[in-house]
């Protein structure tokens, strides 16, 4: 009897594989014959091949963004017959708007219209609609997101460009195409396991859960399944870059997709940033002290205003010349602007207020302009991914004070032909006494700093973006 039941769960089992197979199968059909329904020949008679981009905030206007429009760019430089596709929710703008931001941001410019396709159920990848198992549910909602995607647009090749892993699979075995990705940080890497392992508080790790080592445990379990899914996902890509040598080894360790994965580094607006005009500061009147990120929490502003404010109280106690902290960043939603006024008040509680300036989704000369005025470029995000803000404050002639870890440490802040190029601190008191160095600091070592710094970022330039750009999406094309 038990045996005859075995066997009949096993008929069963194998007969629901089979269905599934056969459903999949023909969704995967359907599909394709929608894709021929929906794309039509170009002017030469021949079908373009339409290159889409997940992006779904392609409007907010951080690194990420630019290194989306950088990529569209390149590909329309160097293919003719390309129509590039951008699936967004940026539904509260036009494409033209969109493309006009763009270019007011980020100084970029396409040569050829792009085609957007418009996407209604972005909420379903917004953190805030997942309070507890966020990183799940931003992966599962993003997988009905890219399936929106997928029925209004179904392109030849599919590159995610903003970090939604979970969608890869989606778009190469029912879509059938081929799939790429940039992974500017890891959905999840060891260090946010160690992190949860040591019960260490932090943005990602409420209190609650590092003051309980049940919670903690069953956390540290639910991340390892999580990471065991996101490498499965992650190693459908048939062309994987990664932003730097950091991200290169988490995502080598969870992808185990060596052969496929290369670095990209992002590209920097360097030679812009060059021209600003670079001499020996002339006034010591007043320092000025420039942040330039998006106020999301990872980035870490508290950090930024607090070793501010015990710099400004020592600096106040010997009667230096007047600072200011100029913050400079996007705001992306509603979450963002909250995010911004509890800095605000956290201002106020320091009683630096008057010290400190907030510049939010400015211009590009606008932040030009910040960026030549300033003295020290600062940048406290831990592991952060790479860093486009830190190569700008360098490459604009600031002393960039950047964060020990991640890229800036890796790739950024590092010798070049055995010379300082900045500095890197961890904590408040490192920041506040890292920044009272820099500025004790005579003007002609200072601007030594800044040269060698400036000669070191022609490798984060766009035409070498472009480069290494096309070396690796070649496959996508053959």
């Amino acid at each position: 009897m038990v045996a005859g039941g075995l066997c009949l769960c096993g008929l069963i089992s194998g007969i629901l594989c089979v269905c599934l197979v056969v459903l999949l199968w023909g969704i995967r059909l359907w599909i394709q014959q929608r894709k021929k329904q929906l794309t039509s020949a170009g002017e030469d008679g021949k079908r373009p091949l339409l290159v889409a981009f997940f992006h779904p905030y392609c409007n907010a206007g951080g690194g990420g963004e630019r290194v989306l429009w950088c990529s569209i760019r390149t590909l329309q430089k160097k293919y003719r017959n390309v129509t590039c596709v951008i699936y967004t929710g940026d539904r509260d703008a036009t494409g033209e708007e969109i493309v006009e931001g763009a270019f007011r941001r980020f100084n970029i410019k396409l040569s050829h219209p792009v085609k957007f396709v418009f996407l209604e159920k972005r909420y379903l990848v917004e953190a805030s609609l997942y309070p507890h198992f966020t990183l799940l549910g931003q992966s599962l909602g993003s997988v009905f997101l890219g399936w929106e995607a997928l029925l209004k647009c179904v392109p030849d090749i599919y590159i995610d460009s903003m970090g939604y892993a979970f969608t890869l699979p989606l778009f190469k075995y029912l879509g059938g195409c081929r799939v790429g990705c940039y992974v500017h940080y890891p959905t999840i890497s060891t260090d946010m396991l160690s992190v949860v392992r040591n019960q260490d508080t932090r943005f990602n790790n409420a209190a609650f859960i590092t003051n309980s080592p049940l919670f903690s445990k069953f956390k540290l379990v639910y991340y390892y399944f999580f990471a065991f899914m996101y490498g499965l996902v992650g190693s459908c890509s048939d062309v994987i870059m990664v932003n730097s040598s950091w991200t290169l080894n988490h995502i080598l360790s969870l992808w185990r997709a060596g052969a496929c994965t290369c670095v990209v580094h992002p590209p920097c607006d360097v030679q812009t940033f060059l021209d600003i005009p670079l001499e020996e500061e002339k006034s010591t009147s007043e320092y000025s002290i420039v942040s330039v990120s998006q106020f999301r929490p990872e980035k870490d502003h508290p950090l930024q205003i607090r070793a501010f404010a015990k710099l400004l109280k020592e600096k106040r106690l010997g009667q230096q010349p007047s600072l200011k902290l100029v913050l400079i960043g996007g705001c992306r939603n509603q979450q963002d602007e909250e995010r911004v006024n509890n800095l605000k008040h956290l201002c106020d509680e320091l009683g630096v207020s008057k010290d400190v300036i907030f510049r939010i989704n400015i211009s590009f000369e606008e932040l030009k302009r910040h960026l030549a005025e300033a003295t020290i470029g600062l940048h406290t995000m831990w592991n952060e991914h790479f860093g486009i803000g830190v190569v700008e404050c360098m490459a604009a002639g600031t002393v960039i004070l950047a964060h020990n870890s991640g890229g800036p440490k890796l790739d950024i802040v590092i010798p070049y032909e055995g010379r300082t190029t900045g500095f890197l601190a961890e904590n408040e008191d490192n920041y506040a006494e890292m920044m009272a160095y820099i500025l004790s600091l005579s003007p002609e070592k200072r601007l030594e700093i800044r040269e060698n710094a400036r000669r070191s970022v022609h490798r984060f330039s766009d035409q070498h973006f472009e480069e290494t750009f096309l070396l690796s999406v070649e496959p996508l094309f053959k």
